[in-house]
């Protein structure tokens, strides 16, 4: 099989239906996401607050210029390790019937790639506990289990 060159953009509100679509296409977005014609407005205002502080939501595109894939980058300063940067990818989603042709590694890739050429010098992620070969696929892209992670949930 031939892999699928992408191409990538960063979201405009305009894409939040495609956006919101994928992130509700696996079993936990199925049940924490609300894709609705119209969206809740609950998406926007995230979208436009994500905007102003300098985060992008990034799309991958087919040779068609469908919308394929996409991930949150945030840029992230920080006073720890001298005033270092890092970058956080969250949400990171590729059509469900497109998974394992290696379409998300390029997109991580190029989320790396940003995360350089806006001064960053390390990228972080999350990743649910369930999702087991999530966590494979970015170890093979060469993240490490270096941290734990923890969440109080306020609601």
């Amino acid at each position: 099989m031939r892999a699928v060159q992408l191409a990538f953009r960063t979201a405009t509100a305009a894409d939040l239906p495609d956006i919101v679509r994928l992130l509700a296409d696996d079993h936990l977005g199925a049940t924490r996401e609300r894709y609705s014609d119209p969206l809740p407005e609950s998406y926007g205002k995230a979208f436009e607050a994500l905007r102003q502080i300098g985060s992008e939501v990034i799309l991958a595109l087919d040779g068609q210029g469908t919308i394929i894939g996409c991930l949150q980058l945030m840029i992230l300063p920080g006073l720890g390790q001298q005033g270092r940067w890092r970058a956080q990818i969250e949400a990171v989603r590729i059509a469900s019937h497109l998974r394992g042709q290696g379409l998300g590694a390029q997109l991580i890739r190029h989320a790396i790639d940003r995360a350089r050429e806006r001064g960053c010098r390390s990228v972080q992620l999350t990743s649910d506990n369930s999702r087991e070969g999530a966590h494979r696929f970015y170890e093979r892209l060469g993240f490490k289990a270096s941290h734990v992670g923890m969440k109080l949930a306020l609601e």
